[in-house]
């Protein structure tokens, strides 16, 4: 919630007075549901819970016709606070992730070895795919119109995406060879 919550902070800061639906829009139209884990439908809840934590204000509720009610929302001091203390612990600090392929990878004694390389190979081929769509993407009229610290960011995913690249085909290849996966009785 830490990402959702410092993203819907800081897009509220931006953008305010903004309603839910802008908030939503901007992120997801970042796909911030697939780099941050920001889920779309987390975002009002988010808007929600932020604004009983009196980190947000509603400035205002309206209705038009027969559409939903639409919430205004504003940033408070308080609000303020909570955003930048989380960008900073965000910037100056590391925290992994967490990512179900390395809970999965724990069990790779549970596969096939036929399997378990097939699936890092496969791996490797869709996070080959993913780099040559944010590659594309940089090239077109869209990336271009974007700050350039998108394109930065959309680079570091490429850098991460090759390292785990190469470590896929590498441990795929050591499966392979017939590598054993766990140290020999006695430590020997």
């Amino acid at each position: 919630m830490s990402a959702t919550r410092m993203m819907i902070l800081g897009i509220v800061q931006w953008m305010q007075p903004v309603h839910g639906y802008d908030v939503r829009r901007e992120l997801l139209s970042w796909n911030a549901d697939k780099w941050a884990n920001v889920q779309p439908g987390s975002i009002y809840h988010g808007l929600r819970k932020l604004s009983e934590e009196g980190l947000l204000r509603e400035v205002a509720t309206e209705q038009v016709g027969a559409r939903p009610a639409r919430t205004t929302y504003e940033i408070t001091e308080k609000g303020v606070a909570e955003f930048e203390s989380l960008l900073r612990g965000n910037w100056w600090n590391l925290s992994g992730s967490p990512d179900p392929f390395m809970a999965a990878f724990s069990f790779l004694p549970a596969l096939p070895r036929e399997e378990a390389a097939a699936a890092l190979r496969n791996r490797a081929t869709q996070l080959e795919a993913g780099n040559k769509q944010l590659a594309a993407a940089m090239g077109s009229d869209w990336g271009a119109k974007k700050p350039v610290y998108v394109n930065w960011m959309w680079e570091l995913a490429m850098e991460r995406a090759e390292a785990e690249i190469r470590w896929c085909s590498r441990v795929a290849g050591l499966i392979e060879a017939g590598t054993a996966y766990f140290p020999a009785p006695g430590g020997k």
